[in-house]
């Protein structure tokens, strides 16, 4: 006697003994050897209290944070600013400022490339346009 289209193939023999054991919920089930000790953590955890919530610890970077909010007089600053109705023009004021932070881009991209070219070779040259839109 012939064996059918299913017997013959390995995937079809798995697929219906994986469906057999989900049917029968041998695979739902956890093993029965390891059962210890989850219960075992489970009770430690249980024993365990919780932290507090307001420690030394706690309390001196809460009062670290309030004496160097006040050192800097970070409140009087963000009222000055805030104030402060006019925004001077840049370009008036400081008239490099563009034509040097182009240039070090310029550098920065030269540096790069010569630093990493070892390691990465022609990828670099690739990468370097992603540089200034991260």
């Amino acid at each position: 006697m012939e064996a059918g289209p299913s017997e013959r193939d390995p995937f079809l023999r798995l697929r219906r003994h994986l469906r057999q054991e989900v049917e029968s919920g041998a695979l739902l089930q956890p093993p029965q050897d390891g059962g210890g000790a989850a219960e075992e953590s489970t009770a430690l955890e249980k024993k365990e209290k919780p932290l507090p919530r307001l420690n030394i610890h706690s309390a001196f970077w809460i009062l670290a944070s309030i004496a160097v909010t006040y050192y800097f007089e970070f409140f009087k600053t963000v009222k000055e600013t805030i104030q402060a109705d006019r925004i001077e023009d840049y370009d008036a004021k400081y008239p490099v400022l563009i034509p040097v932070t182009t240039a070090t881009f310029i550098a920065a991209a030269i540096c790069f490339n010569i630093a990493l070219w070892p390691v990465w070779s022609i990828k670099v040259s690739r990468s370097l346009p992603l540089q200034g839109s991260n």
